[in-house]
């Protein structure tokens, strides 16, 4: 797996703990549905919620949030709408983005935004 893969992954999983620590419970990863993944989908508060992560090892090229474009939101929406037909879900929704940041000295930080889009 390519190393970007491998950054990726992990920082879904940092991702995944730092929410589960705010209280979160984590339903399901890497949901797929066509050409789209949702990388997390957890409960909160009565809520389902689909976060996209990103990782930066800098921001020299832009802050996470920055890189979920419309084309990307179309095919989370669309594959949070198959999720709940398939859940068949009743309650609300949200969407939201985890930026998981790697500063120089190797220490990790987040950036989470709640209802980020939609």
């Amino acid at each position: 797996m390519a190393e970007h893969n491998d950054s990726g992954k992990l920082a879904e999983k940092l991702a995944a703990d730092f929410l589960i620590g705010k209280g979160y419970e984590l339903v399901e990863t890497n949901y797929r549905h066509r050409h789209a993944e949702i990388d997390l989908i957890l409960k909160h508060r009565g809520l389902l919620i689909f976060v996209e992560v990103k990782f930066r090892s800098g921001t020299g090229f832009g802050f996470a949030e920055e890189f979920v474009d419309s084309t990307k939101r179309k095919l989370l929406i669309k594959a949070a709408d198959h999720y709940i037909f398939e859940k068949d879900w009743h309650n609300d929704i949200r969407f939201d983005i985890i930026g998981v940041y790697k500063d120089r000295t190797g220490n990790i930080n987040f950036k989470h935004f709640e209802d980020a889009f939609y």
